[in-house]
C-alpha cells in the first residue's frame, strides 16, 4: 500500500473518530451551562505560517477564513455574544509588510460577517487609529447589521485594554463636565458602574469564558475589566487549527466549573 494511501486512510479515521468525540460532547453539553459571552484571542496565526513555510500573511488570511465557522459553532451551542480579539493596538507598531495584508484580511471578514442573516457585528476599539478604508469597512458591517437581533459579534480592533479603560474615564469626565458636575462631587459619587457605562462593550453582559489559542497563558489587556470574574481556558492549538472539538471543550470544561464570584 503506498504512503499517499495510508496517509488518506489515516486522516479518514482521524476525521471519524473526531465526529464521533463531537458527538459525544455535544450530548453532554444538552442542558448545561452555556456561558452568554465568550471571548476570544485569535492567536497563532503567524507561528502556523512559519511552521508550515508559508508567508505570514497568508497565517493571517488561513486564521480570517476561520473566523466565521467558529461563530457558527459558537451560535449554534446558544452563545449570545462573541468578542474576537482580530489586532491590538500594539500589533499596530508591526511593519507595514505584515499590517496592510492584515487590514485586508480583517476588511474581509467584515464584509463576510455583514452577510450573515442574524448576527450583529459591533466594533470594539479605537477606529481613529486605523487605515481609513479598514474603518469604513468595518462600520458599514456594523450599520448592515444593526437591526440584526441573533447573536452579537464584537470585532476588538486596535484594542488595547488600557486605552480602552482611559477612553472610558476620559468620556465619563467630558459627560459631566458638560453636567456641570463638580469635579469633588463626581469622585465622592464615582463607582465602577460609571466607568462600566462608558467601556466599548457598554449594555453587554461581561465575559464568562475567555479563550485563547497558540499555547499563551495571558490576557495581554484583553478585556481586563470586563473579565475580572471570567473563567479562562487556554489550548496549545494555533488558531487556523482551531476545531469545533476543541471549542465544545471549552464548553464542557466551563459547564463543570463552580462560578462562586468570590463568595
Amino acid at each position: 500500500m503506498g504512503r499517499r494511501i495510508r496517509r488518506t486512510l489515516r486522516a479518514l479515521a482521524r476525521a471519524f473518530l473526531e465526529d464521533r468525540y463531537v458527538a459525544y460532547l455535544e450530548r453532554k453539553l444538552r442542558g448545561a451551562p452555556v456561558p452568554h459571552h465568550v471571548a476570544i484571542i485569535l492567536d497563532g496565526n503567524r507561528r502556523w505560517a512559519a511552521e508550515r513555510g508559508l508567508t505570514v500573511s497568508r497565517g493571517h488570511r488561513t486564521g480570517g477564513e476561520k473566523v466565521a465557522t467558529v461563530l457558527g459553532w459558537c451560535d449554534e451551542a446558544g452563545v449570545e455574544v462573541v468578542t474576537l480579539w482580530l489586532l491590538s493596538t500594539d500589533n499596530l507598531t508591526r511593519a507595514d509588510s505584515e499590517l496592510i495584508p492584515l487590514f485586508a484580511t480583517i476588511e474581509r471578514t467584515a464584509a463576510e460577517l455583514a452577510l450573515h442573516p442574524r448576527w450583529r457585528v459591533n466594533l470594539v476599539g479605537a477606529p481613529a487609529l486605523l487605515p481609513e478604508r479598514t474603518r469604513v469597512a468595518l462600520e458599514t458591517a456594523v450599520a448592515a447589521t444593526a437591526s440584526h437581533t441573533g447573536m452579537v459579534v464584537n470585532m476588538a480592533v486596535a484594542y488595547g485594554g488600557r486605552h480602552e479603560v482611559v477612553d472610558a474615564v476620559r468620556a465619563l469626565l467630558q459627560e459631566h463636565e458638560r453636567m456641570g458636575t463638580p469635579l469633588a462631587e463626581l469622585a465622592e459619587q464615582l463607582t465602577d458602574e460609571h466607568i462600566a457605562q462608558h467601556l466599548y462593550t457598554r449594555g453587554q453582559p461581561d465575559p464568562d469564558l475567555v479563550i485563547r489559542t497558540s499555547g499563551e497563558q495571558r490576557l495581554g489587556g484583553f478585556l481586563m475589566w470586563q473579565s475580572a470574574k471570567a473563567e479562562f481556558w487556554f489550548t496549545d492549538v494555533y488558531w487556523p487549527d482551531f476545531r469545533k472539538v476543541d471549542l465544545l471543550r471549552a464548553l464542557r470544561d466551563f459547564s463543570k466549573r463552580e462560578r462562586r464570584y468570590g463568595r
